[in-house]
């Protein structure tokens, strides 16, 4: 028996014991002794599945909205797509010819999504279990006549004539890969596939080096809660009029252009610092939203923006300027002896500093929260000392 037979077995004996995950999900024993305790009823591979299984529903909460009746393994929760950006993407679909093909689908959230879309989906993977647990998925989230499983090694299909999704192992190797040169399947397919499938859809780390790998291809950068999540290369007729965009969710704010059409505008600081969401600034649209806005920049080298009246958006963190210092300990020791603070949140991007260190050398004997930027202005390293403002 192989290694996904013998999980998919665990997940079908799990299904058929309710009362064994109930007892699991509502005990407030500790977790060594309700083990002990389960394992007299119980066989003991059963019992560490079922607590594995619960540990990752509980971890799912703020990612989907149906985790506490889907299935997990580790590696398929944490490489699946936040339904909240599966939804985003799968929206794009909508026109799609069925069925669309969902390549490395893992646990199946992007098939969900797309699913959801009222659009039939092939999901395909190599892992017996992980078709196994996308059929379960979609059985909680009422698409199971939308969803087909196939079991294959997707180099094996045509697929010259559908729509895709594809999610590539980052973890091949067992370690989370970020070079595209060491996903599975590897960078000359993945290239292959953008310029021979009619249209589709990549999803690759933020931190991966995509950047001029695909041609004639849209790469948007999605963020979610301010964190950026996945870069996402569509291509064929799903990409867009621009190469880059950036999609801030939930809000749904969003900006495309081309990076190479805007140019830094640079001015001196003002009453208000602004911090651009993360996918604006791996989307290298940082120019165009200060062209959109009618912002400035501290510095070329900064993403920090500025202006003299409050600019609200979804797409930065804005803060009020208080003091500008010179990049001095002396000086901001001082600064914060008369000016208590309880909490200081130290921000910078491309001037070398260890937060953790220079936090620890600094007073905070107040109650308020402060936060201070280590930033270039026009050239020069100065400690801006500022007060955030509320989140629209």
């Amino acid at each position: 028996m192989t290694h996904s037979d013998s999980e998919c077995e665990i997940i079908l004996q799990l299904q058929q014991q309710p009362k064994l995950l109930e007892c699991i999900r509502s005990s407030d024993v500790s977790e060594l002794k309700l083990q002990q305790t389960l394992r007299d009823e119980y066989p003991e591979e059963l019992v560490r599945a079922a607590f594995a299984l619960i540990d990752l529903r509980r971890r799912a909460q703020s990612k989907f909205s149906k985790a506490d009746q889907m299935w997990f393994d580790r590696q398929g929760f944490e490489q699946s797509t936040p339904e909240a950006v599966a939804i985003h993407k799968a929206k794009r679909f909508q026109q799609a010819p069925s069925p669309v093909y969902d390549l490395c689908s893992g646990i199946g959230s992007d098939s969900l999504a797309i699913a959801l879309q009222g659009i039939d989906v092939t999901s395909v993977d190599v892992s017996k279990s992980a078709g196994l647990r996308t059929q379960l998925n979609a059985d909680a989230y009422g698409v199971q006549d939308r969803i087909t499983i196939e079991q294959c090694d997707l180099r094996t299909l045509d697929l010259s004539s559908n729509w895709i999704h594809i999610d590539p192992d980052r973890r091949s190797s067992h370690r989370r890969a970020i070079r595209l040169e060491d996903y599975e399947p590897p960078l000359e397919f993945l290239q292959t596939l953008a310029q021979t499938s009619p249209a589709g859809a990549m999803k690759l780390s933020p931190a991966s080096n995509f950047g001029g790998k695909f041609l004639d291809c849209e790469i948007e950068l999605i963020s979610l809660n301010g964190e950026c999540k996945e870069a996402t290369v569509w291509f064929g007729d799903l990409a867009g009029e621009h190469d880059w965009r950036a999609t801030l969710l939930p809000s749904g704010y969003t900006i495309s252009a081309n990076p190479m059409e805007h140019y830094p505008k640079i001015g001196d600081l003002s009453e208000f610092l602004y911090d651009p969401d993360p996918a604006i600034v791996r989307a290298g649209l940082v120019d165009a939203l200060v062209d959109e806005l009618e912002l400035t920049r501290l510095d070329d080298a900064e993403e920090y923006l500025t202006s003299n009246s409050l600019v609200q958006t979804p797409a930065v963190t804005a803060f009020r300027v208080l003091e500008v210092l010179p990049n001095n300990v002396k000086e901001m020791r001082k600064y914060f002896r008369d000016h208590p603070v309880g909490e200081i949140e130290i921000k910078c991007r491309h001037v070398p500093t260890n937060a953790d260190q220079l936090r620890k050398k600094l007073p905070r004997k107040g109650k308020n929260r402060t936060t201070l930027f280590i930033a270039r202005l026009q050239g020069k390293t100065r400690a801006i000392v500022a007060e955030r403002l509320s989140s629209l």
